[in-house]
């Protein structure tokens, strides 16, 4: 099968860590014959620097016509004081708009051999985390009507939340059919009691959960979540909120795990088609730029979700997480995961370790199948 993929690298550590995911990208095509067409092109910073604007339309009109998207870290000091209009991460909103992306998918686990990282209680993280957050991006304050103006007591300002069931059935859709690949359970997170658009959120996910007898549906309103996502993570499996509530509980449990540099994130459209960026898009330490330091996982795991979401190839996608686990079983830590006892590498050495595991594997998994042809022929 053939594949085209825009790569925006991005700023600060973007395009070290992108270069190690183009290296797993390659690894997988040859093994199972597929064809990744990269072609990288200009976007956030770097865009800003030289063209004085976040995506140019040369770099947009590339993205839309690719498979999917994927994007290193962008932003950072450099550009906080630069209007809003030449920020980096407009390159992400434009892209959403363009591509009509609908939900933002955050997988949240942790991994068995890294959970001393996490600041949570050993009672608690030993019961594992493995929450998917189903975050909708078309509706909220974050995309409402916005206000800044001077008015009777001054300087004031607004911002509309607004939402329609239309946008709200998307996420709902997606965050009930993902349910029934996993626990199926669907957790809707609002704060009903107070806001008309949380009531309607609420109204609308109860009714779409009519078409899923099989999934259970709980209520939560998001500050009594807040709470309860830190004592009993374990009780979560997918969680459907709306955009600004959504990007506050996923930064949460994105921090309660220790790792946040090693977890993905999947933003896509009714079509499947979407943007893939590391969890931590916006890396806060500038100090490991250009050092060969970063943790490349987040945007390699990043990359084995559009393979799972965008281009269905689900056992390519799976053959990139075993590997990254793998690499932790056998104690290789970047610095950011690092503790006494393990063997510290660099960027590189982590994308050549989980490239090197992933051929391993596929040999082990080829061998079995064989074996089990070769005794189903005797």
């Amino acid at each position: 099968m053939e594949y085209n993929i825009a790569l925006i690298k991005g700023d600060g550590i973007g395009p070290e860590i992108s270069d190690e995911t183009v290296k797993i990208l390659e690894i997988i095509g040859k093994l199972y014959n597929h064809r990744f067409n990269i072609k990288e092109v200009i976007g956030a910073g770097e865009a800003v620097d030289k063209y004085g604007e976040p995506l140019p339309k040369k770099s947009l009109k590339i993205c839309l016509q690719s498979d999917a998207i994927i994007i290193g870290n962008i932003g950072g000091k450099k550009w906080d004081s630069v209007s809003m209009d030449k920020k980096p991460v407009k390159s992400i909103l434009d892209l959403r708009k363009a591509l009509n992306v609908s939900s933002n998918l955050r997988p949240i686990t942790i991994n068995k051999n890294l959970m001393e990282f996490s600041p949570l209680k050993d009672s608690i993280i030993s019961k594992g985390i493995d929450i998917l957050v189903v975050r909708d991006l078309l509706g909220s304050v974050i995309c409402g009507e916005k206000k800044y103006e001077l008015g009777s007591y001054g300087r004031e300002a607004s911002d509309l939340e607004y939402y329609n069931e239309k946008i709200i059935k998307k996420s709902g859709k997606i965050a009930f059919d993902l349910a029934l690949k996993r626990r199926s359970k669907v957790a809707c997170i609002d704060k009903s009691n107070v806001l008309s658009s949380s009531r309607l959120w609420k109204e609308i996910i109860k009714e779409e959960s009519i078409n899923y007898p099989k999934v259970t549906l709980t209520n939560h309103l998001v500050d009594a979540a807040a709470m309860e996502v830190i004592s009993s993570p374990h009780l979560f499996d997918v969680i459907v909120t709306s955009n600004m509530f959504g990007d506050i509980l996923a930064d949460e449990l994105s921090q309660i795990t220790g790792t946040a540099c090693m977890l993905p994130s999947a933003e896509i459209n009714e079509g499947g088609k979407g943007i893939f960026t590391p969890n931590q898009l916006h890396h806060p330490d500038e100090t490991i730029i250009g050092k060969n330091k970063a943790n490349p996982i987040g945007l390699i795991s990043s990359a084995a979700l559009m393979l799972k979401y965008s281009f269905g190839l689900e056992e390519e996608s799976q053959l990139i997480e075993n590997a990254i686990d793998e690499v932790i079983e056998r104690g290789y830590r970047t610095e950011d995961i690092y503790k006494e006892g393990n063997i510290i590498i660099n960027t590189d050495e982590m994308g050549n370790l989980i490239s090197n595991y992933i051929i391993e594997i596929f040999e082990q998994n080829k061998r079995l199948k064989n074996n089990k042809l070769e005794g189903a022929n005797v």
